[in-house]
């Protein structure tokens, strides 16, 4: 698909990052088929949207003089996974996951109310599936996980974030290589604006919002016997009819899920965007932005500099628990699986879907960028992943990546599997009555709380992770437990793949 990819774009040199986002979208329309950068922020007036105008937020670490743009080393006694050296005897909160659930109960419950907390994580770094680093070999920012975006319609969300790291404004925004209606791969945004529907099918003819309304109403399928969709075809067909339905979202979706829209529960496919306007953002949130030194300084903020939060990577909980090597401790928050949790309740376990990392370095790519967009998306069937990340678009990368120092860029090709970590749970009728059977559990456990999208069965953004660990700090402070104030399914429906 790459030589498809090269005929689809013309390429130009492009000799520095552009810094201000009208400089970069002005280039970007005197030279549409530049390889990159991808301009960062959208075009007026969508670009006006985004609350965040400029650099907000507060790093400590840097304004203590800390000027590395990488993750910083961790000490031995932090990475060593050994539990005998720890200087307390008891902790207040014993947390299993350094991810946003887990540092957000930590950072909360030492600053407002001076709990003590042990942080174990069985990988080795901290920030679980939002974690990025400096890449040694060509010096650019990646994601070890995926790309994470973060967005948010929460103030208090915005406010909390931004007291542990600075942010950049960025709007997401991707493009897919996707068949015309005379089968020729065509590059165009996804979620559909006018521009998709105007290039896959010329005729249609789109010039405003009220034309890309009716367009959507003649191509609109609703269920026969008028109910509610009931599955994600049905929901797809409902939103925007046969014809984009076949070429973005039906294998996609089967490729991202190993099932066909029909086989998920509608939520699946309601949550994808719908335009009719010229907005071409994948997300519509009053902000959105990305950590300005990557997440992980987020976490390094909130964690390592507190004495009342102790961080043990290297540790698995099970293990440690099972060889009775865990300290004295009051709560348990829990932000694993919850099916791993309770492996010895002989109940089935529940269905994930994992990610794969197809990567690639590429010394002296033509322009210095493999491909137009941050994130291009490969709906068709022929081909084996879903999409490919291009990490040098960002405008979070190190000050030399951003000035044209690096000619080399690095790719990530993401391939769905049902082997591996789990990322997103699968959303279908039999995996939601399994799990209710696995919540009715966790509600008797006492003194454990399970927080986070694994530990919940449910996809959260980012900013619903921090909102709901938010909540789960308040209901401490009202109710004297650590409990969710509201079901995950109450917070709607998360991004998922994207």
């Amino acid at each position: 698909m790459s030589a498809v990819l090269r005929k689809l774009n013309c390429f130009a040199k492009a000799h520095h990052m552009y810094e201000d986002g009208d400089d970069e979208e002005e280039a970007f329309e005197r030279d549409p088929c530049a390889r990159g950068p991808f301009p960062h922020r959208a075009a007026q007036p969508w670009r006006s949207l985004n609350r965040v105008k400029g650099v907000e937020g507060y790093d400590a670490l840097n304004a203590l003089g800390e000027t590395s743009e990488a993750p910083l080393p961790l000490d031995d006694d932090v990475t060593n996974g050994d539990l005998s050296t720890l200087k307390r005897k008891r902790f207040d909160l014993l947390v299993v996951g350094a991810g946003l659930s887990g540092a957000v109960l930590a950072e909360r419950c030492s600053q407002e109310l001076g709990m003590t907390s042990l942080v174990l994580d069985c990988r080795d770094h901290l920030g679980g599936n939002c974690y990025d680093y400096v890449d040694e070999e060509s010096g650019i920012r990646c994601s070890k996980y995926g790309a994470h975006l973060f967005h948010t319609k929460y103030e208090r969300v915005w406010r909390y974030v931004t007291r542990f790291s600075e942010w950049l404004p960025n709007d997401h925004r991707v493009r897919g290589v996707v068949p015309d209606r005379d089968g020729t791969p065509r590059l165009v945004p996804i979620p559909p604006t006018q521009h998709t529907v105007n290039t896959l099918f010329p005729d249609a003819e789109v010039r405003s919002e009220a034309d890309m309304e009716a367009w959507y109403a003649g191509q609109r399928v609703f269920p026969a016997d008028g109910s509610a969709p009931r599955n994600g075809e049905e929901a797809a067909l409902a939103r925007v009819g046969p014809l984009l339905y076949e070429r973005i979202f039906k294998h996609y979706t089967k490729k991202q899920w190993d099932k066909y829209p029909a086989e998920l529960d509608a939520s699946v496919l309601t949550r994808l965007p719908c335009r009719t306007s010229t907005d071409d953002r994948y997300f519509s949130d009053p902000w959105q932005a990305l950590p300005k030194r990557g997440y992980a300084r987020l976490f390094e903020n909130m964690l390592l500099a507190d004495p009342r939060i102790t961080v043990k990577l290297n540790v698995d909980f099970f293990q440690a628990r099972n060889n009775g090597l865990l300290p004295r401790y009051g709560i348990l928050v829990y932000t694993g699986p919850i099916d791993a949790y309770f492996a010895d309740r002989g109940l089935p376990k529940l269905e994930y879907r994992s990610l794969t990392f197809d990567e690639e370095f590429l010394p002296d790519p033509p322009g210095g960028f493999y491909q137009t967009a941050f994130v291009v998306n490969h709906p068709a069937p022929n081909v084996p992943f879903t999409r490919v990340v291009e990490y040098k678009h960002m405008p979070n990368q190190p000050t030399a990546v951003k000035r044209g120092h690096v000619r080399s860029t690095r790719i990530a090709r993401e391939i769905s599997s049902a082997h591996g970590p789990p990322y997103y749970p699968v959303p279908n009728p039999a995996n939601r009555a399994l799990y209710e059977q696995y919540r009715a559990l966790a509600e008797a456990e006492k003194d454990v709380c399970f927080v986070g999208r694994l530990a919940s069965y449910k996809y959260f953004n980012m900013d619903q992770a921090v909102l709901n660990a938010l909540e789960i700090f308040d209901s401490l402070n009202e109710s004297g437990t650590l409990q969710p104030k509201r079901r995950p399914e109450d917070f709607g429906p998360g991004d998922g793949p994207k």
